[in-house]
């Protein structure tokens, strides 16, 4: 007989839906790890060519154009702040800090978190702007 059996046995295996299954699998877990970026995005204001050198310690205290303030991604109160930076600070007496504000916001918003931090006395303090292109 020239033409199939119906008993007939298979010495290879199609392996292209597995390797259609992996492309699928690996595209998925590119597009979820680029996605989980951490921070809160805010119009930062322009500045000079200065490189910020924040270390993995670091706080940063974001205040978003309506005026909420996170600490790191946690939106917080001002009195919430206090509290959980004198945590901080007494773990961390070198406790380094990143103030991130948007340009639009009232400066007096930042006045406010650079009081509490000469309170609290923090002196490691950064303040985050965009780098100037020209």
């Amino acid at each position: 007989m020239i033409g199939l059996e119906e008993n007939e046995i298979y010495d290879d295996i199609n392996v292209t839906p597995m390797l259609d299954l992996s492309y699928v699998l690996l595209i998925i877990f590119i597009i979820m790890t680029t996605a989980t970026v951490q921070g809160v995005t805010v119009n930062l204001p322009k500045a000079s060519a200065a490189e910020s050198l924040a270390k993995p310690k670091t706080k940063a205290v974001t205040i978003i154009e309506d005026g909420t303030i996170f600490l790191d991604t946690y939106p917080v109160s001002l009195q919430e702040l206090e509290s959980l930076l004198q945590q901080y600070k007494a773990v961390d007496p070198d406790l380094p800090i990143v103030i991130k504000a948007d340009a639009t916001i009232q400066y007096q918003n930042v006045v406010d978190i650079l009081d509490l931090m000469g309170r609290l006395e923090i002196t490691q303090i950064g303040l985050v702007t965009k780098r100037l292109v020209k």
